[in-house]
């Protein structure tokens, strides 16, 4: 199977991360991505290869549902430009990086500008503690905010903010493997999963651990390209329980990509497909 190496930057910086690299995968299926980011250990690496080479050679699950509705995801930006941002993306459901010094003036700003009707959902990545998070929840909650994603940094600090936070919790950093499913489950830890599908081993394996983890499931991006979005819109368009818009909008933060046709969210929703790289863009990777 041939591999092609790729690096595209972002846009804007996501968590640090400025820009994306790995490599792509052709097989009889077509094409995988294989991109873990800098932050993954090596089980996670050995994770996104597996995946790659699922997606290349093995078709992807039946859908259940032939599109797919999309949330965009806003990051750890000023707040006039994450309204911007929000805005321009078209979605009706906006993810809302926070857990910095801006958060609340980032959504106040994000719910100014995309009115009442648009749903808000915001992601802490970990950043407070059960006491810190209850009460920048506080804050939050005014705004009208879906769930929060990784308010805390562990699955059983979850579970103990869960009830206290004032809105549904979701576990996604947390959720490595689908042993980490079962535990959300015996833990009752949270109201959502969020599964990405690179990190957890491929398509199949996340709708393993959407099913071990007994809760609704949100697809999710690790910022690839279209080749790797390709199988977060297939999680997403499999799912058996799916009431959440999915995290297949990140192709809207990169400032290239590898394929003539990205997917890009419109109105914000997606049609699950594979779509065509173009070697042209590889050969300065």
């Amino acid at each position: 199977m041939r591999r092609l190496p790729f690096i595209v930057a972002l846009i804007h910086p996501v968590m640090g991360v400025t820009r994306r690299s790995g490599y792509l995968v052709e097989g009889p299926a077509g094409w995988g991505e294989c991109s873990p980011l800098a932050s993954w250990n090596d089980s996670e690496r050995d994770a996104a290869e597996r995946s790659a080479l699922e997606a290349a050679t093995l078709p992807f699950p039946e859908p259940v549902r032939d599109r797919v509705p999309i949330n965009a995801m806003i990051p750890r930006l000023a707040p006039d430009v994450a309204a911007a941002l929000a805005l321009r993306s078209g979605c009706t459901t906006i993810k809302v990086k926070v857990g910095d010094d801006q958060s609340v003036d980032r959504v106040a700003a994000v719910r100014s500008a995309c009115g009442p009707a648009v749903r808000i959902r915001c992601d802490a990545n970990g950043a407070w503690d059960v006491d810190t998070a209850i009460r920048e929840l506080r804050h939050l909650s005014v705004y009208g905010i879906e769930l929060v994603e990784d308010p805390v940094a562990t699955l059983e600090e979850l579970a103990s903010l869960r009830g206290h936070a004032g809105m549904p919790v979701a576990a996604e950093s947390s959720i490595r493997t689908t042993a980490d499913a079962r535990r959300f489950r015996q833990l009752e830890a949270g109201d959502a999963i969020v599964l990405k599908p690179q990190r957890i081993g491929g398509v199949r394996e996340a709708l393993r651990a959407a099913e071990a983890s007994g809760a609704p499931a949100i697809a999710s991006s690790a910022l690839e390209t279209s080749v790797g979005l390709a199988s977060v819109l297939a999680l997403a368009a499999a799912l058996p329980d799916a009431p959440f818009a999915h995290g297949a909008g990140t192709a809207l933060l990169l400032e290239s990509d590898v394929v003539t046709d990205p997917l890009i969210p419109v109105d914000g929703w997606l049609t699950p497909r594979r779509p065509d790289v173009d070697l042209r863009l590889l050969e300065d990777a």
